[in-house]
């Protein structure tokens, strides 16, 4: 019998106002990380409602999607487990202060491009910045490039 492969979905998004990026602080593996609001698709979700909800959940922050930016394809070198991300640009619509974070999640915060790179030794990894360039490129694809097909 041979093993079955498969990459992990998640979803993340690139949100940015005046010039700063909606930014995770979290706890991964014992250690304290930045990332984009990011995580997995649900059973029955389509991408643009994990990506709304995720970002919901670890920052309190409603979005709205406004792009695809991207897919990424990623294998952790501390757990061989390989991540297939669908990066969306957004827009924060408004911050709801009555959400409680996911666990894990320390706090959300805004910071620069130069921020984030400072802290290049603390990402998660390395798509939060190669992502965050992406956008800022303008890499986008409209939304409707994906298709949910419903049964």
């Amino acid at each position: 019998m041979t093993d079955i492969w498969y990459p992990h979905l998640t979803v993340a998004t690139i949100v940015e106002n005046q010039g700063k990026f909606l930014i995770v602080k979290e706890v991964s593996d014992g250690e304290t990380v930045l990332n984009q609001p990011a995580g997995h698709v649900e059973k029955g979700e389509t991408l643009f409602e994990a990506a709304i909800r995720e970002t919901l959940e670890e920052t309190a922050w409603h979005v709205t999607l406004e792009g695809l930016v991207g897919f990424y394809l990623y294998t952790s070198p501390n757990n061989s487990t390989t991540y297939f991300r669908v990066l969306f640009a957004a827009s924060a619509i408004e911050r709801e202060d009555v959400v409680k974070l996911d666990e894990g999640i320390i706090e959300a915060q805004w910071l620069t491009l130069d921020e984030v790179r400072q802290n290049q030794g603390h990402l998660r990894s390395p798509m939060v910045l190669s992502c965050i360039e992406d956008y800022l490129r303008g890499k986008r694809l409209p939304l409707d490039a994906i298709q949910h097909i419903q049964p």
